[in-house]
């Protein structure tokens, strides 16, 4: 029988990891007979079998090369995997990849390629919370089920970070620093930080939960983790809550679907992705038939993320398809941007100034927003909301950026306390 033959485009961490899984099954019908690198010099973490397997430099060859059968994408960025990805399917292969960015950017584009090209498909287990089987448990496991919700932790690095800021040992600078010295955290770590990362995967997992077009990321409201200090998880503590950083994707009462991602106030008691901790990932999801059903396990590193990978491979070699959306029915779920939820805002008081109980509850209702409970304590005080819109709140949070009590722009999240 012919084996599959991979073309495998970088060799970094991942890429290694796969190779060595694949090479470990010597009995399987698959190798990775060229694998495409920037630097031809540059040491490898793994041993390379040069009898089967050729290293190349060339992308342009190599996407040429007819003696490839599925190609492997796991170099990352934008740029020449695009072009790699979209070269493959326009020929009619299969193309496994954990590049998230390029799928949440992209997925329209090759959506369309694949469409005109009935032998290619698209697998991407990897590229959603690593090493958690999220995607084919969604496309496979909800047949005849609806979803109303799923939300996650997807970023091993921030909640590496609010796991130890939850501990009242180092606030949000010292801990980024930690992150970073760890290899948790890139130089610059804006992608993890702000959210962007967790965009990126909340639109595919929300395409694929609903059934719908992957919602374009720059629609959805993001909001990351750098305001949040020590005072948040002290009201937290109060609440019996701890803060993470959620993508979350939900049906809403008028039928539309709300995707955004806020770190939120996350009950203690009620909520499993409460207790994921350290770099951990965890998936909520809530259906009719399931109720709601908890998926953990490693988000990141070179074996689990390299697991998934291989697992699609596997399935390419077994001429299993790959489903582009999920099972729903809803199929023309229009984008709620301005999602609705109980909020918590805390304002950094200037220094010697009384908690303005009457302004605040005056600004409140002039924005339209319901407030449930104040609390104060060292140089801050908190409110928290009844149900509101996003826009009201984020009206109320500017307007009282500007008052002369406050002290910075207030943070505020999204409370999960049911």
């Amino acid at each position: 029988m012919k084996p599959l033959r991979i073309g495998m485009y970088g060799g970094g961490t991942v890429g290694g990891g796969v190779y060595e899984l694949i090479m470990k099954n010597k009995a399987s019908n698959i190798v990775i007979s060229k694998i495409c690198v920037r630097d031809l010099n540059k040491p490898r973490t793994f041993q390379i079998d040069e009898s089967v397997t050729t290293l190349t430099a060339d992308a342009e060859e190599m996407m040429k090369s007819d003696d490839i059968d599925c190609v492997v994408e796991v170099m990352g960025g934008t740029g020449l995997a695009k072009k790699v990805v979209e070269s493959a399917l326009k020929q009619g292969k299969p193309v496994v990849t954990a590049n998230k960015t390029l799928l949440a950017e992209h997925w329209g584009e090759l959506q369309d390629i694949i469409k005109n090209n009935q032998t290619a498909s698209l697998h991407w287990e990897a590229a959603v919370c690593g090493g958690i089987p999220i995607i084919q448990t969604l496309q496979s496991c909800y047949t005849g089920d609806e979803i109303s919700s799923i939300a996650g932790i997807c970023n091993g690095t921030t909640n590496y970070m609010l796991t130890k800021m939850s501990t009242g040992a180092a606030d949000y600078d010292d801990v980024l620093k930690e992150a970073q010295e760890l290899g948790y955290a890139e130089a610059d770590p804006t992608a993890d930080v702000e959210g962007h990362d967790v965009r990126a995967k909340i639109a595919l997992l929300a395409g694929v939960a609903f059934g719908v077009p992957v919602p374009p990321v720059d629609k959805i409201p993001c909001v990351g983790i750098s305001k949040i200090t020590s005072a948040d998880f002290g009201y937290a503590s109060q609440m019996n809550s701890t803060i993470k950083l959620l993508g979350t994707a939900k049906k809403t009462a008028e039928n539309k679907l709300a995707v955004y991602v806020s770190p939120a106030m996350v009950s203690m008691q009620v909520h499993s992705v409460a207790h994921c901790s350290g770099v951990g990932n965890v998936v909520s999801v809530t259906s009719s038939n399931l109720g709601t059903c908890s998926y953990s396990g490693p988000g990141a590193g070179r074996y689990p993320t390299a697991n998934s990978i291989v697992a699609d491979i596997y399935r390419v070699a077994s001429g299993a398809s790959s489903n582009a959306v999920g099972t729903s029915d809803a199929k023309e779920l229009e984008l709620d941007c301005n999602y609705v939820a109980k909020f918590y805002v805390r304002v950094s008081l200037v220094k010697g100034m009384n908690v303005p109980v009457a302004e605040t509850g005056a600004l409140a209702e002039k924005h339209g927003v319901s407030i449930n409970s104040i609390m104060s304590g060292d140089g801050n005080f908190c409110v928290t909301t009844n149900d509101s819109k996003l826009g009201n709140i984020q009206v109320f949070v500017e307007e009282l950026a500007k008052t002369t009590f406050c002290n910075g722009m207030p943070c505020f999240m999204p409370l999960l306390s049911n």
